[in-house]
């Protein structure tokens, strides 16, 4: 049996709610560390790890906004 058109919305909404606090978390996260890192004069290696830490955090919430978007552009054409 498909899954019921209240359900799938539910399960979007889930899923943008997820992405918008992994994009809000992990640009915070990375304004944080950044200042951190500039007050203790960390090494750069340490604050580029964090940059690929918070692009991978990006990416992610990118790909799961992609699978949305899709997701109810497929279900428009039904």
């Amino acid at each position: 049996m498909a899954p019921k058109a209240s359900d799938r919305a539910s399960g979007a909404a889930k899923q943008s709610r997820r992405a918008a606090i992994v994009i809000a978390g992990t640009m915070l996260g990375w304004m944080l560390v950044q200042q951190i890192g500039a007050q203790y004069n960390w090494p750069l290696k340490y604050t580029l790890l964090v940059d690929l830490f918070a692009l991978a955090g990006f990416i992610w919430a990118l790909a799961v906004v992609f699978q949305i978007w899709r997701a109810r552009r497929a279900e428009s054409r039904d």
